[in-house]
């Protein structure tokens, strides 16, 4: 009996490292602080997924009631069959895919569950992501598809602030049939995949690092790029990178030249993705829809903001990893290779013979569509009503 009154009273007076009272009180601030973290990331992603969707509308609105919403004709140069062929059949093999990948990605799980899958939303953001494909041209023409190709021109120009020369009928035109398809579901497709890989990878080496895991998918990312670009879509004459920087490109000079750089940016998207789909919580959910069970409003306002932030996540991927580079290195583009002028499907008007500019060349100024240009005489040609601005003289000479 002395014995358990001298316990008790030992372990009254001897100080506890956590006190019980204090520490249900330090963990729901701790829990609180994260939820709030955790909310606001939600928030800040659907913001960056309502500044895109915004922006998408306005090229798409802009576009079908513009100018530029014309068929930009292929010219003279007819494709060969090495060319129709595979095109053709490109893009009626992923339209009969794409009524199979809505019926399995949104419409089944919606019948089942009465919901729309993280799959689901990936499928219509990397859709949408195709608005912003012209981008990489936003200052100098530097890859062309090819025109021969079904095509409605381009939202390129409605681009804010778009630099390079474009004309209603003589543009980079999009090949919409392919295009439409190949974003949606081919990239979602190319994504999961590359999830099947990083999870085989995690089960090979266990212990490999979350950065390792990224690299390894990332110059696996390359490596296919390397397959699909170089040596299936290019020389098949799908699109070119007639502006490439030929030092780095391989099959340099020709129609078909592969920018090493191309594969370094696309391999960055596509890695990009495929850790938003790969690292998810306990929930399934990414890190762009953290915190969404604190978003109050409705299950209708709660997914909606889920979409936005998820598209906001898919667009920062493809603007960051590609677009944003894409700008710069178009300004760095060499001469565009004879093997691509003499082709009319690859420059329907944009530049060369038939037009009163030459195509884009370090050695000459860059033009913009409202600028004026050096022509084929090596003559400054200045837009209709515009003169050379006057020399200010300086003060005190």
């Amino acid at each position: 009996m002395d014995t358990e009154i001298l316990v008790g009273i030992f372990s009254s007076v001897t100080p506890s490292k956590k006190p019980p009272v204090t520490e249900p009180i330090s963990r729901a601030a701790v829990l609180g602080t994260e939820a709030a973290r955790s909310s606001a990331s939600v928030k800040i992603w659907a913001t960056v997924g309502a500044v895109f969707l915004t922006l998408t509308l306005y090229l798409f609105v802009r576009w079908v009631s513009g100018p530029y919403f014309e068929t930009v004709a292929s010219g003279p140069t007819e494709p060969p069959m090495y060319m129709k062929i595979p095109l053709i059949a490109n893009a009626v093999i992923l339209w009969i895919g794409l009524p199979f990948a809505l019926w399995y990605f949104i419409i089944r799980p919606w019948v089942r569950e009465r919901r729309i899958t993280l799959d689901g939303m990936l499928l219509v953001s990397m859709g949408l992501m195709m608005f912003q494909d012209p981008m990489l041209n936003y200052y100098s023409t530097w890859c062309t598809y090819n025109a021969w190709l079904f095509n409605q021109g381009s939202w390129a120009p409605y681009f804010p602030g778009w630099v390079a020369h474009e004309e209603p009928g003589h543009t980079v035109p999009e090949p919409l049939l392919t295009n439409i398809p190949g974003y949606a579901y081919g990239v979602l497709l190319l994504t999961i995949v590359g999830c099947a890989l990083m999870r085989k990878i995690k089960g090979r080496w266990p212990r490999i690092s979350n950065l390792r895991l990224v690299l390894v998918t990332y110059a696996i990312a390359i490596a296919f790029d390397f397959v699909m670009e170089a040596l299936i879509m290019l020389p098949i004459g799908f699109y070119s990178y007639p502006g490439a920087i030929q030092s780095l490109s391989f099959n340099a000079g020709t129609y078909y030249q592969w920018p090493i750089y191309e594969g370094l940016m696309w391999g960055g998207v596509q890695t990009a993705l495929v850790c938003l789909r790969f690292f998810t919580d306990d929930k399934g959910r990414t890190l762009v829809e953290r915190g969404l069970d604190s978003i109050r409003g409705g299950f209708v306002k709660q997914q909606f903001v889920r979409f936005l932030a998820i598209f906001g996540g898919v667009s920062a991927c493809f603007f960051l990893f590609y677009n944003v580079p894409a700008t710069w290195l178009g300004t760095q583009a060499d001469p565009w290779p004879e093997d691509v002028q003499k082709r009319s499907y690859f420059n329907p008007g944009i530049c060369g013979e038939g037009t009163d500019r030459p195509c884009p060349n370090p050695d000459l100024p860059l033009p913009t569509h409202r600028s004026g240009f050096v022509n084929h005489d090596g003559q400054l040609v200045l837009p209709d009503g515009v003169s050379l601005p006057a020399v200010v003289p300086i003060e005190g000479r």
